[in-house]
């Protein structure tokens, strides 16, 4: 329901009248489609993240843990938490509800979209809410006894960088051996 919604927002608001065609020409309605992505059975029913999405998934993690432990250093003036605050705010980071999240489809390539993400191209349907925040949830989850709490908290105290290292960069993380971009093409060199 929430995707045909979006959808149907989406439309209708790029849905509009542009300039006449030629002097005294009616103005024209400009329309759009932009459909939703088509999401595969396991994309749908599965309770797990699928594979092609961990990495995204992992880098919002990464994104909202950093968020709600910078919050929570701020509030003692950037001091380091005792053990009992970061261990709260961890909790806190995983059981959000997630539901700014959503995947959309980019290029034929399905993503995952939200706080902490590249943004897309604007003319996309981002479908929320149903399986995703437990997914993303649940990874949290994962990653933070995996990992242990003071270790990510460690990673954290280091800077942003460090922390999506811990989490989605090392040996067995999401995204282990990809590039976040691909590299600029390097512009020809002149020979001597």
């Amino acid at each position: 329901m929430r995707a045909a919604l979006a959808a149907w927002l989406v439309l209708s608001l790029l849905g509009g009248t542009g300039a006449g065609d030629r002097c005294g020409d009616p103005p024209g309605t400009l329309s759009h489609s932009v459909p939703a992505p088509q999401l595969s059975p396991e994309e749908r029913l599965s309770p797990h993240m699928p594979e092609s999405l961990r990495c995204d998934a992992c880098h919002a993690i990464a994104f909202q843990i950093e968020e709600q432990l910078r919050k929570a250093e701020g509030k003692v003036g950037k001091k380091a938490l005792k053990e009992s605050d970061y261990l709260e705010v961890l909790e806190r980071s995983c059981s959000q509800d997630w539901e700014s999240y959503g995947v959309l489809e980019l290029d034929g390539e399905k993503r995952l979209s939200g706080p902490g993400l590249p943004t897309h191209q604007p003319l996309s349907v981002l479908v929320s809410g149903g399986p995703w925040p437990s997914r993303l949830s649940k990874l949290c989850h994962g990653y933070v006894g995996e990992q242990g709490e003071a270790h990510i908290y460690g990673a954290h105290r280091r800077g942003p960088a460090a922390l999506r290292q811990l989490l989605c960069h090392g040996d067995k993380g999401p995204c282990a051996g990809r590039k976040d971009r691909p590299d600029p093409p390097k512009a020809p060199q002149n020979e001597l």
